[in-house]
């Protein structure tokens, strides 16, 4: 793979910026996260001084000369212009986040269900790829990517829902029965208006909950048990029940907190005190149903929170910051959920709907199959998995990364059947009787060198090609969309 040129696609480059903008660190200190954290930072300090002004004022009320007047009327002026700047703040932070979703609305929504639903999957496949699958980074990496990848499940699971009709909460019901008349599916197309309208009210505060759930885990409280009280211990170690238990309480009063206090609803600009009154219903009526998610979220049962809890633990575990990550056991995703909708975690006809988006196997996922003319080279080929809406869910629509044993990057698409899936133990099987030495053959042909032919298994049931996407003319698996 060394011939090929390094660099990015547009849409690859601009999946970078995104992820930088949500969860990145740089010295600019203007991601969503970092935002946070400062406000964390100063959220003590601002609470003492408002807390200094009023003692201040009390106590200098109770004199009563005019010369205590005029010190009162200052301090009460010095207060409210410090609550004015500390709201300006909180505004351009909202500002800051909804614009972000905005642009997340855009890099995966198109003008039809089909082309979003498309757009969708270059996005969630596109984060897999840029996440690494071993070594050092991996945990903090998935760290990173996950809020970008959970919020777009999201919208399509909101999406999945919309159409079934499930019970969904006042607040959505309602935002619903404005676009009743239209079919959703194309609502862009049948109603602009009523789509942006959909998406300012509803998807934008579905991304802002998605992006928000674990920001209350940055604050010190929570980085002291995830540290330690030394600040030495690895953050994404195992922690013990009590402070698992403490760390997921502190993440929702924090998140809650940051929510009201540190967004809070975006201000109007203008004169018209009819347009304000409207503007700021709507806003307040947002950070409402945000606030209904992630409570919701919490204990969702057969409620909306559905729609953040579901793809809340399908991302912990595709992009999982735990020590015992196996890429190989991705596709058993929906093992974990529908567990956890048997213990009444979630609602299991919801799981249902993400299982139908999804599959078994996550985007960007590395398939190996046996093509159907083995009989002329007995061989496997690799494949990336790159969209939505599997016709059988153990049966994924892949790109094809590799053609009779060499790397192109101008693949045709192709359904890789369970027969064809070396993932299967059963395909797997029934290709194991190829002697060693063609299976050394081939393994030297796909791996990259001597070393990670080493770590591969003879017969590998899956790869991991996100060495393989770090070249430009790789990244282009969403180009066309043609069979094989």
């Amino acid at each position: 793979m060394s011939k090929y040129l390094a660099g990015d696609t547009n849409f690859t480059a601009k999946v970078k910026i995104l992820l930088s903008k949500i969860y990145g660190r740089s010295p600019l200190k203007d991601s969503v996260l970092e935002r946070a954290i400062s406000y964390y930072e100063l959220e003590g300090s601002a609470q003492n001084k408002i807390h200094k002004l009023n003692a201040e004022i009390s106590k200098i009320s109770k004199i009563g000369s005019e010369k205590s007047k005029n010190k009162v009327t200052r301090l009460e002026r010095e207060k409210r212009d410090y609550l004015q700047a500390l709201r300006q703040e909180s505004n351009e932070r909202a500002q800051h986040l909804q614009l972000i979703c905005r642009d997340i609305i855009e890099i995966c929504e198109g003008e039809t269900r089909a082309d979003t639903n498309k757009k969708s999957a270059e996005l969630l496949g596109t984060i897999q790829l840029l996440s690494p699958t071993e070594g050092s980074k991996v945990a903090s990496v998935n760290e990173r990517n996950k809020p970008l990848y959970r919020g777009v499940l999201s919208l399509r699971l909101l999406d999945q829902i919309c159409l079934k009709t499930l019970s969904s909460g006042a607040y959505l019901t309602q935002e619903l029965s404005k676009i009743s008349e239209y079919n959703y599916q194309e609502l862009r197309t049948e109603n602009e208006a009523a789509y942006l309208e959909f998406v300012d009210h509803v998807k934008i505060p579905i991304l802002m909950a998605a992006i928000l759930q674990d920001i209350g885990n940055y604050h010190p409280d929570a980085q002291k048990i995830m540290k330690g009280s030394d600040g030495t211990k690895d953050v994404f170690r195992g922690l013990s029940v009590e402070e698992r238990k403490a760390l997921l309480q502190i993440n929702y009063r924090e998140t809650m907190k940051y929510l009201i206090n540190g967004i809070g609803i975006v201000m109007y600009l203008g004169n018209s005190k009819e347009e304000r009154d409207t503007f700021t219903k709507v806003e307040t009526n947002k950070l409402r149903f945000v606030k209904q998610l992630l409570k919701g979220s919490i204990q969702p049962k057969l409620g909306v929170g559905n729609i953040l809890k579901i793809p809340q633990i399908y991302t912990a575990i595709i992009l999982s910051t735990k020590e015992n990550y196996n890429y190989k056991l991705l596709p058993k995703v929906y093992q974990a959920l529908y567990q956890n909708a048997e213990r009444g975690n979630c609602c299991r006809s919801v799981v249902d709907s993400l299982y139908e988006i999804t599959g078994d196997f996550p985007q960007g996922y590395g398939v190996i199959y046996i093509p159907n003319d083995t009989e002329q080279s007995v061989r496997y080929e690799y494949a990336i998995v790159t969209q939505l809406y599997p016709e059988v869910p153990n049966e994924p629509t892949c790109r094809i990364a590799t053609r009779q044993l060499s790397f192109i990057g101008h693949g045709h698409d192709l359904v890789v059947k369970k027969t064809n899936n070396l993932y299967f133990v059963e395909t797997a099987k029934e290709f194991s009787s190829i002697n060693k030495e063609r299976l050394n053959e081939i393994l030297e042909l796909l791996s990259s060198n001597y070393l990670e032919r080493k770590k591969l298994d003879l017969l590998p049931r899956c790869w991991q090609p996100d060495e393989f996407f770090t070249h430009k003319v790789n990244q282009k698996l969403w180009n066309r969309i043609r069979y094989s």
